[in-house]
């Protein structure tokens, strides 16, 4: 049974003009199932579907003359004599062929639809050679309302914060409550999400962490330290919305400043962490310049480390609302503090398990003297409160 995601009408738009469309992301988030639903719904027989991971397949693009593929996809069916759809999957395995595709873009009628599992190794893959030929479309874990989609459970999310906060329900609250917290021990990996087993779901988690580190880092990196990567990755799983100090962690991984930039750009890359960054207007020399670091999944995070429930809710909360912009925090030293903030919108928002009116006078004051146009506190539990949004309606 195939499940919707989000990222479908998005690729849609890119139907009918000439561009690459590059699916990427991390592995295991549905990249090769979104990228067969668009093939089996194109209208047009002159298409085909290849799997680059496939030795056999590989083969088709290795040829001197680019011009000889035809050739070789004519056994599949597909003529150069009208407009074809190659579809290409798992790309990042065989680099070369993007000189092909490339020579095929430019002297073809011919639209390509490809996935790779790392951005890291995409931007490389993809070089400025393609500037202007292609569009790069990310996708994540499911979050919580695609989670609900494939639990086969309808809601209707409002698309603004305005309307979140207006329409929150505590009747819907309670229906949605043993989703949420299954979304937040288990993250939103579709294989995950599906699995009725506790046992089977802790060891797709444990397959979907192995898988990372086997094809992208081990495979990937040039890092000559694994067992150093390996720890300062562990180290970050239990640092959920802390701000890093680099000296900090270099001392206790046991390498240079510079080697652990160099960790922390590629898990970065490859969609493992994110970093966020801290808002600032330009005035104010009090904000700290550290990033605070989130998780790809609350369900790895789980699985990997002991954290607190607080800091699982704000890694998903992170993960829910990066949909909307990009995200910032602020914290003044020895004052105030704001969790995220919506740069371009200027919305800001504090994360609760519970929620109280005395959250919502700091972050006001906070949010006014920044100038800041709305603020909301995000609380698990439901508040019936105006500028109170549940959670589970992000």
């Amino acid at each position: 049974m195939y499940y919707s995601r989000k990222l479908e009408k998005e690729i849609e738009k890119y139907f009918n003009i000439k561009e690459i469309v590059l699916i990427t992301g991390m592995r295991r988030v549905g990249k090769t199932t979104l990228l067969r639903y668009i093939f089996e719904n194109i209208k047009n027989d002159n298409k085909v579907f290849l799997d680059i991971e496939n030795p056999l397949e590989q083969r088709i693009f290795e040829e001197l003359d680019y011009n000889n593929i035809w050739a070789n996809l004519k056994s599949y069916g597909i003529s150069n004599k009208q407009k074809a759809y190659l579809f290409l999957d798992e790309v990042q395995d065989r680099p070369e062929i993007v000189k092909a595709i490339k020579y095929l873009y430019d002297h073809y009628d011919v639209k390509f639809f490809i996935s790779g599992s790392s951005s890291f190794y995409l931007k490389n893959l993809f070089p400025e050679s393609l500037a202007g030929r292609k569009v790069v479309l990310e996708i994540y874990p499911l979050d919580f309302e695609e989670f609900l989609v494939f639990k086969g459970y309808k809601k209707n999310f409002a698309q603004n914060f305005i309307e979140k906060d207006r329409g929150k329900n505590a009747v819907s609250y309670e229906k949605e409550k043993k989703f949420y917290d299954e979304y937040l021990e288990f993250g939103g990996f579709p294989q995950v999400v599906l699995a009725d087993r506790l046992d089977n779901k802790k060891q797709y988690l444990n397959d979907i962490f192995k898988s990372y580190f086997e094809k992208e880092v081990e495979k990937l990196a040039d890092f000559s330290k694994l067992a150093s990567f390996r720890d300062l990755l562990l180290l970050l799983l239990e640092r959920i919305g802390a701000k890093l100090d680099i000296s900090k962690l270099a001392s206790e991984v046991g390498v240079s400043r510079d080697t652990v930039y160099s960790y922390l750009s590629f898990l970065e890359a490859t969609y493992f962490i994110s970093l966020v960054s801290p808002f600032s207007k330009g005035f104010d020399r009090a904000v700290r310049g550290a990033k605070k670091v989130y998780i790809c999944d609350t369900g790895l995070v789980n699985h990997l480390s002991r954290v607190t429930p607080g800091a699982v809710l704000e890694n998903a909360v992170y993960q829910n609302i990066r949909k909307y912009g990009k995200i910032q925090y602020y914290e003044k030293r020895g004052g105030a503090e704001i969790d995220f903030i919506l740069k371009d919108q200027l919305i800001a928002f504090e994360v609760k398990q519970t929620g109280t009116i005395q959250d919502y006078r700091k972050l006001s004051a906070a949010a006014e003297k920044l100038g800041l146009i709305q603020w909301y506190i995000l609380s698990k539990k439901f508040i019936n409160q105006n500028a109170f949004i549940t959670a589970s309606d992000l």
